[in-house]
């Protein structure tokens, strides 16, 4: 099989993929795998946002500066004064493949998967238009086309070059100085890697503290972390208008007062990639999310599946991996109303997403904040604690962290846990476990943590909670 074979032969498939990011591969291997002639349908590069312009290239842009800030904080280790700019942005851009996508290409062709160049569209029942011609699924259409940036409307923003999400994670050189509008995950992400390479940033947040979806503890100790990187904090202010002059950008602010920058980024937030798709001959809204049950059918049309940002149900890499690797097997199967925590269902979008912030410090968290279990009705206990137990100390000097946990009461389940601190995502699969298996405090008791690890502060949890 090759790229594009379906320009020169048979344009029937069994299953057609529209969209060829981490989701798009994943849902595309499943049927393939699964024996069903599958094409991948992409406009851009194989791989999508996350290899090119956000999980990849952001991890890699701050990493460099997590490692000398932990070195920094173990005494005996030889540190430099500041990170190597252009060594750092020749890493990111390796880990982008120089946004070559002919690897990810390869994996797809070797996998059995026929790829397809071009802006797919739905034209009518089973069928896709692809630069003109016209695909035709014996079986299904599986929509995976991610999301893109909410644009605010804001005077003078269009009149504006500026920066968005793809910007900032593949710009070439560092920003003398920088404003970043947003306080969610790319926000505080961007603001501190573009901190820590040198350039002044001011971070612009409409709330009293960044990331405002997670418990109000996390937020604060980012806060903390980026001001001692130099971010400047504006809090409680909303931006009322942009205007630029002579490589400057300015952004007017509701107090009356306004900062400055060489570049400005706008991170507001995304939204479903559901333009120029023809969803609304089904009954759907441009723009709209599109509404599946959990083994990702779209809701009316029973041979439209979708997985992903586009569904609006969890907007991360791996929670929309895990869809698409559902949305595969119930394809394959044909899986009509399968149980719960069977691989053709998507359970955990409901009860165990996990999500890492990877910022220093690290928010890791999975299940439901303290507000969201008991908007759900839950008989709740919170259990708080620093993070101070011989790991730590030994991780770090300084180390300052905090953790969460939400008991069910009345399963004695965990429901959520939150972590933050340096180093914590890696604390957060065990939780996210814990959650998914339902396993109950008095089980969990019995899982001994390691010693000298961070891992010790599950204990501490578990004592504070009385066991």
């Amino acid at each position: 099989m090759s790229e594009s074979r379906a320009a020169d032969g048979d344009q029937t498939y069994d299953v057609i993929v529209i969209g060829g990011g981490p989701v798009g591969e994943n849902a595309a291997g499943r049927t393939a795998a699964g024996g069903l002639r599958t094409a991948l349908v992409e406009a851009e590069r194989v791989g999508g946002e996350c290899s090119y312009w956000a999980c990849m290239p952001s991890k890699a842009l701050l990493r460099p500066g997590h490692a000398l800030a932990a070195a920094r904080r173990v005494p005996g280790v030889p540190v430099g004064e500041r990170l190597d700019a252009a060594a750092v942005l020749k890493r990111r851009n390796e880990f982008t493949s120089n946004w070559d996508d002919s690897g990810q290409v390869d994996w797809a062709v070797g996998a059995g998967i026929e790829v397809v160049r071009g802006r797919g569209r739905l034209t009518g029942e089973r069928t896709v238009e692809v630069g003109g011609r016209v695909l035709t699924a014996r079986r299904a259409v599986i929509v995976c086309t991610g999301s893109v940036p909410r644009t605010p409307n804001l005077p003078g923003l269009a009149d504006v070059e500026h920066w968005g999400s793809r910007e900032a994670t593949s710009a070439q050189e560092v920003p003398s100085s920088l404003v970043v509008l947003g306080g969610g995950v790319v926000g505080v992400e961007m603001a501190q890697a573009w901190a820590r390479l040198g350039s002044a940033v001011t971070l612009v947040v409409s709330g009293e503290r960044p990331l405002p979806k997670f418990e109000a503890f996390a937020g604060d100790l980012v806060a903390d972390g980026l001001r001692e990187d130099g971010v400047v904090l504006r809090t409680g202010v909303k931006a009322t208008g942009v205007s630029g002059v002579d490589g400057s950008v300015t952004l007017s602010l509701s107090d009356g007062s306004s900062v400055s920058g060489e570049k400005l980024l706008v991170a507001t937030g995304r939204q479903p990639a559901t333009f120029d798709l023809g969803v609304e001959q089904f009954g759907f809204t441009a723009g709209d999310a599109l509404p599946v049950d959990d083994t990702g059918r779209v809701e009316g049309v029973d041979w439209l599946y979708a997985a992903g940002d586009v569904t609006g149900r969890a907007l991360l890499t791996h929670q929309g991996k895990y869809a698409a690797r559902a949305v595969g097997t119930a394809v394959v199967t044909g899986a009509q109303n399968p149980q719960p925590w069977t691989a053709s269902v998507a359970t955990a979008d409901h009860t165990a997403v996990p999500q890492v912030v990877f910022t220093d410090p690290e928010v890791a968290a999975v299940g439901w904040t303290e507000a969201q279990a008991r908007d759900a009705g839950l008989d709740v206990r919170v259990v708080d604690l620093d993070i101070a137990v011989a790991g730590s100390s030994l991780h770090a000097d300084g180390y300052k962290g905090k953790a969460r946990m939400i008991v069910d009461e009345r399963k004695r389940t965990l429901v959520g846990v939150t972590f933050a601190g340096p180093d914590t995502a890696e604390l957060l699969h065990a939780a996210t476990v814990a959650i998914v298996g339902e396993i109950t405090v008095d089980r969990l008791w019995h899982a001994v943590p390691a010693y000298p690890t961070i891992s010790e502060v599950w204990l501490r949890l578990l004592e504070a909670y009385g066991l």
